[in-house]
């Protein structure tokens, strides 16, 4: 009987919890409401996780407080999407309370940790909907204090818990009509479930490859260009640790010298510094390192052999320097906006936005990606368009984690809004009233998008085959046929009313301009009364994206 976790059992439990999830985010993923080929919980609340364990490991420390101060902070870092939010949201409860632990915890306070998950969750949420992970959560929760008090062996607690959480899941399409007409459960739920699943599993012993859990990080991985400082300039001087950049070559290496030496000169540099680079072979090494004693670097690198190309700078003037010249050039606004799609992004570059960075369906940026975002724009408040209704609320919360910047989140939940709120912006006029006027313009846009069924499933008054091709709203689908301007028209003509006065076509990637154009003309003459235009977007996914203004 294990009665209690130490805190190598919970790393263990959290890395098992990721692998589980990453395993299983394609079935997650497929349990999207609507059946378009854009589901993207599972992957959201993956990276979410990954990003978690990506800092767990990090953490050399063994004691709770650090660990789940890691896991705290690398899930919110990572979080995308509503469902990866509201993930890091629970686990950044459920850490508060296992933090306090000295060398284990039992059933008892981890039944008190998911109830400040629960907590915690529910109030990252402006409007908390049930039938959501949010439910599966609450329910867990408040079954796990009886369930303690009946369990002291964990895994039989784990289990308990899972149960209530099944019998949750399978509650959900009760609770929330959408799911009950599109015949799935909540995919949050699932993702959560799957998650628990994994910490029963990492308790139980069951291998799941945790070791073989990929990060960002790890795929994204690049080494650091020379002669490029730029990461300080966002960095407050005591953020400083190591104050001078040296670089320098290591050349005609000493006839004794072995790999394994240059290995040993990597571990000294890891022991004065950071951001260290060493690599090469017994012709060349190359050498990048962050330290305050700089001379001892170049000692350990004459072991070696010669040094060439010396470069020692002081990144605290550096940082004064830049910080001087930014603050000189600051303005007061400035614009972000999320995309994808070449095109879409080029519209936004054309409408004076700062900076555009890739994010929408399935592939939606997490909080710490728009807070660096944010960073890069040399502006005291910065006007955020999600253009998604996934991406809001990660939006919200990266405004905790930049500095020196203000976020205002303008709720667009599509392109053709983050176009309309681009195209009132005014420098010359307050925050407050651009944050007004950008708002109001949201609010009188109608926006479509044209795709094709993954599944075959009965909304909204149709009966779906997968390949069908679908007209749909943010909320439903209105559209649906086998040809794609033919759906494209019905579409419009379920969405347009009588103050509508313009009909603005995006066409997507696979989607020629020449067949848009032929569109275009049958829109028009469909509805003379309107002003009709085509652009380039090159979005994925959907065939065309429809704004009526």
């Amino acid at each position: 009987m294990q009665k209690t976790v130490n805190s190598t059992e919970f790393r263990k439990m959290v890395a098992s919890g990721a692998r589980m999830l990453e395993l299983n985010r394609a079935k997650v993923d497929a349990l999207n409401v609507f059946p378009v080929p854009d589901g993207d919980t599972g992957t959201n609340m993956s990276l979410t996780m990954q990003s978690a364990i990506k800092e767990m490991n990090a953490c050399s420390s063994n004691r709770f407080q650090e660990i789940c101060d890691a896991v705290s902070k690398g899930a919110l870092r990572g979080a995308r999407g509503n469902s990866g939010v509201i993930s890091s949201q629970i686990f950044r409860g459920i850490c508060s309370v296992l933090k306090n632990c000295n060398e284990s915890f039992d059933t008892k306070t981890f039944a008190k940790a998911m109830e400040a998950g629960t907590k915690v969750a529910y109030s990252a949420v402006s409007i908390p909907k049930e039938g959501t992970i949010l439910t599966v959560i609450r329910m867990m929760s408040e079954a796990a204090p009886k369930l303690a008090s009946k369990n002291k062996d964990f895994t039989e607690f784990l289990k308990a818990v899972i149960a209530v959480g099944d019998d949750a899941l399978a509650q959900t399409p009760e609770l929330l009509p959408v799911l009950k007409k599109a015949g799935v459960v909540d995919s949050g739920g699932v993702g959560l479930m799957t998650i628990m699943r994994g910490f029963l599993a990492a308790l139980t012993g069951e291998d799941i490859g945790t070791d073989s859990i990929p990060t960002e990080a790890q795929e994204n991985a690049k080494e650091p260009d020379f002669d490029d400082n730029s990461d300080i300039i966002n960095l407050d001087l005591g953020d400083i640790q190591f104050a001078y950049c040296t670089e320098f070559f290591v050349i005609n290496l000493k006839q004794q010298t072995t790999l394994a030496d240059i290995d040993k000169l990597k571990e000294k540099l890891m022991g004065i510094g950071d951001s260290v680079i060493c690599i090469g072979d017994l012709d060349f090494i190359k050498v990048h390192v962050h330290t305050n004693t700089p001379g001892i670097a170049l000692t350990y690198a004459l072991e070696l052999g010669e040094l060439d190309r010396i470069k020692i700078e002081n990144m605290l003037e550096e940082n004064r320097q830049l910080k001087q010249k930014l603050e000189a050039e600051k303005k007061e606004m400035g614009m972000l906006a999320i995309c994808a799609g070449e095109g879409l992004a080029e519209i936004f570059k054309d409408l004076m936005v700062d900076r555009v960075i890739e994010g929408g369906q399935t592939m939606n940026p997490s909080a710490q990606d728009i807070a660096d975002a944010v960073q890069k724009i040399n502006a005291s408040n910065v006007f955020v368009f999600p253009n998604n209704s996934n991406i809001i609320l990660a939006a919200e919360q990266a405004k905790g984690l930049v500095n020196n910047r203000t976020i205002h989140v303008i709720p667009t939940k599509n392109v053709p809004q983050g176009f309309a709120a681009a195209l009132v912006f005014n420098p010359e006029v307050s925050v407050p009233e651009n944050k007004t006027n950008m708002t109001h313009a949201i609010d009188n846009v109608a926006s479509g998008q044209v795709t094709y069924a993954v599944r075959n499933t009965t909304m909204n008054g149709f009966t779906l085959k997968e390949g069908d091709i679908i007209g749909l709203d943010a909320k439903k689908i209105l559209a649906k046929g086998n040809d794609i301007d033919q759906t494209t028209l019905d579409l419009i003509k379920r969405m347009k009313n009588s103050e509508h006065e313009m009909i603005t076509l995006y066409y997507g990637e696979g989607i020629e301009e020449s067949a848009a154009e032929a569109l275009a003309n049958k829109v028009q003459e469909a509805f003379p009364d309107c002003d009709v235009d085509y652009h380039y977007g090159g979005q994925p996914v959907y065939y065309y994206m429809v704004s009526l203004e």
